[in-house]
């Protein structure tokens, strides 16, 4: 079977490409790089490109056009009913608290998802790749186990190298944005203390200001109403493998809590990858009467982890499990405070108001490399969210929103030493950077069965970036500082439209705004003694597609496609080695384009008449990333994400509490240079779980196997300028066969 798999997706390939502007930021640290030519002849888009998305549009109208008729329900049915339109997994019942988010998240006219972390859990759950699984147009692979994970959603961030950043998607934690100007440090990406998570596609996160192009991912905590009572929780497995949680979660009189205590440690497949965390998350809610309540959070987590280094594709064949560059990252302690509050009006309109602390201390490259650098970072967020619903507007029901978000840099720098002497090489100063967003929303319903909905984002951009020392002399055409303060704005049009009670059709056109992140303009090491001026990458997307059940099904299909200006690029110009910390360049690029297909199906195969069901689960992605005409490299495809992606779970439940699970993830070929001379080979995985939960969720116990054929596979790579075809270093090694397994008690 993985023979099969592996064939379909080695056999798949496309247009590639990098781009004139980051071939002369190339060239500023390398004089030696290959130069663009000047003229290369224009290749069309592919007839495959076009045959696809247009096929998928098709099937959207066919499917359309076969339903049946169906009387349509008054205004008053449709405020009544809460539809429970699942993507991407069996349809269960839904918790009170989750079934009102996922009811909010189906009147987005656009791609959402939510993610019970209690299904995450039935298995092994160490990071957002196990939780971000199955979501399609999100890719979620971690480089070093389970540890500095790559996230993309649509291609956001598409070949940002892995040193404990992401870009090009906002994430929050309850509602409080944990990215600031210079990205989101992924170190509390751990999923501790997760009750469900919510994943917003691109401008369909306006909700929380998000303006990027990946959109926003939103984990909600656990409280004391959501997870009373203690509980433990134990996991251990392959490669030195092992998790422990205990929380306390409870209620008195208008007070709850919920404090967990986690940690998590780790050897590593790869040789020099051990990894060792804890964390403290608690919250504190009070509610003063029925229409205002508060809540304080708090996350904190200190880490030490060791990043694998890149291979070959001979050496990741072989099943080397060689680490010729180990790059250690330690975090002293990242702190997140913060508090939110909300006062419902008389007339059930909404404020919510929100406040939150980030303290991001990182000390990269501090076990082995001969220039160690400490990132200090501290961001201030505010926002103000006002909800209102049930206003009129040429006699139809209007409700509107008003979004206000500040992220400040109230203290940021980076200062690269020489390790023996500690010696200061280099610092660069970020203070004073700062994002905010006013963003300005309505829906109107056009009658009982469709809504408009229009909305636009104000966006300011501050960034100051100052290299005040450097023992290395500039000798580029950059400058030592650069500065932006400017203003943009992303309109959104969208159209729900009810289809059937269970199955809705949305479309929408929107804008988004990606600023650079601060260490994008100038970062750590001494190889970079400038300031680049990079500008605000822009897009214009459209999306199209369709949701919800129907008999035995339970689905989504989305359609999109992004023209994309000033797309900001990295490329990997000088591969770290054990001393020394890899070389990365940063550039905006000339046109391209992200399009793609997000499909997921849920079908319940069977049911017996104890409770036991069969089940299948299956999540399809196309991702078609490429250059438009540009000067040098004409449609070649971006580098960094598989074309194709396709998960399925078959699951077998009885109704005693046993479960038995068998899953396939298979990705296809992809290229690892912006020229387009070396592909990353496709790959398909087979991994099994069994396990049993008591009925009443006293207990359980799981064993989670993965890989179980031990495929020698890349999971991510480090993305080059122009490797002319020869097998390179650029290639992350995935782990091989694994066991997991875990226990878990509440009382």
């Amino acid at each position: 079977m993985l023979s099969v798999i592996d064939g379909i997706f080695a056999r798949d390939s496309m247009c590639d490409g990098l781009g004139a502007s980051l071939a002369r930021d190339v060239r500023v640290q390398h004089p030696a790089a290959p130069r663009c030519a000047d003229d290369q002849a224009e290749n069309t888009m592919s007839t495959n490109r076009r045959a696809v998305l247009y096929s998928a549009i098709a099937w959207v109208m066919a499917a359309s056009a076969q339903l049946p008729a169906q009387a349509q329900p008054t205004d008053a049915e449709t405020d009544a009913q809460v539809h429970t339109l699942q993507a991407v997994t069996i349809k269960a019942e839904r918790k009170p608290e989750q079934a009102q988010a996922e009811q909010a998240l189906q009147t987005v006219a656009g791609n959402t998802a939510l993610v019970d972390n209690e299904q995450v859990e039935r298995g092994r759950a160490a990071s957002a790749e196990d939780v971000l699984a199955f979501q399609p147009g999100v890719f979620a692979q971690s480089t070093s186990g389970n540890a500095a994970a790559k996230i993309s959603i649509r291609g956001s961030g598409l070949n940002t190298f892995y040193g404990g950043y992401v870009l090009g998607t906002k994430f929050l934690f309850d509602g409080l944005p944990i990215t600031g100007p210079g990205g989101t440090q992924e170190d509390l990406l751990s999923i501790a203390g997760v009750n469900y998570t919510e994943v917003l596609y691109g401008a369909n996160a306006f909700q929380y200001a998000a303006t990027s192009l990946g959109g926003a991912i939103n984990f909600v905590t656990h409280t004391g109403q959501t997870s009373p009572g203690t509980y433990l929780r134990v996991e251990a497995g392959s490669y030195g493998y092992r998790k422990q949680q205990i929380s306390n979660g409870g209620a008195a009189g208008n007070f709850d809590w919920y404090v967990s205590l986690l940690h998590n440690s780790r050897d590593g497949y790869q040789d020099l990858t051990d990894t060792n965390g804890r964390e403290l998350v608690a919250n504190l809610g009070y509610r003063f009467g029925p229409r205002l309540d508060t809540r304080l959070l708090l996350r904190y987590r200190e880490e030490e982890l060791i990043n694998g280094g890149t291979l070959t594709l001979a050496q990741i064949n072989s099943g080397s499990r060689a680490n010729p560059a180990p790059y250690g990252r330690k975090k002293g302690g990242t702190t997140l405070v913060g508090s939110k509050t909300t006062y419902v009006f008389d007339d059930d309109a909404r404020l919510e108001l929100g406040v939150d602390l980030n303290n991001y201390p990182l000390y990269n490259s501090w076990r082995y490399s001969t220039t160690p650098n400490l990132w200090r970072s501290t961001d201030i967020n505010t926002s103000v969210r006002y909800l209102r619903s049930g206003d009129i507007l040429f006699g139809r029901n209007l409700d509107t929103s008003v979004t206000w978000s500040d992220t400040r840099l109230a203290f940021g720098d980076a200062r690269t030493h020489d390790r023996d002497s500690w010696r200061l090489l280099k610092e660069v100063r970020y203070t004073g950077s700062r994002d905010t967003v006013l963003a300005l929303g309505g829906e109107l319903q056009l009658d009982a069965s469709s809504w408009l909905s229009a909305g636009v984002s104000l966006i300011n951009i501050d960034r100051d970036v100052r290299v005040v020392q450097s023992t290395t002399a500039n000798t580029s055409v950059y400058p030592q500082r650069y500065a932006l303060d400017t203003w943009y704005a992303a309109p959104r049009l969208g159209l729900r439209y009810r289809l059937t009670p269970d199955l809705q059709a949305f479309a929408n056109v929107s804008r988004s705004i990606d600023p650079p992140v601060t260490w994008q303009i100038s970062g750590g090491g001494v190889a970079t003694p400038f300031a680049r001026p990079l500008v605000p990458q822009k897009a214009t997307t459209a999306e199209a597609g369709v949701r919800g059940s129907h008999g035995i099904f339970d689905g989504s299909l989305t359609i999109y496609r992004s023209w994309i200006n000033d797309e900001l690029l990295t490329v990997v110009t000088q591969q770290a080695t054990a001393s020394t910390d890899a070389v990365v360049a940063n550039a905006n690029a000339g046109p391209t384009v992200h399009q793609g297909i997000e499909a997921a199906l849920s079908t319940r195969v069977w049911d017996g008449d104890d409770g036991s069901g069969l089940s299948l689960r299956q999540a399809y992605t196309l991702n078609d990333f490429h250059y438009r005409r540009d000067a040098a490299f004409a449609q070649n495809a971006l580098p960094g994400l598989p074309r194709q992606v396709y998960q399925a779970e078959l699951q077998y439940a009885h109704g005693s509490g046993f479960y038995a699970h068998l899953n396939v993830r298979a990705a296809s070929s992809y290229y690892v240079d912006f020229a387009n001379t070396l592909r990353a080979p496709g790959y398909g995985l087979l991994g099994a779980k069994l396990g049993y939960g008591l009925p009443s969720g006293r207990w359980s116990a799981w064993v989670d196997l993965r890989n179980l054929a031990n495929k020698h596979y890349a999971t991510a790579t480090s993305t080059a300028y122009d490797l002319q075809g020869r097998d390179s270093n650029v290639f992350y090694v995935g782990d091989g066969f694994s066991v997991f397994a875990g226990a878990s008690l509440r009382f």
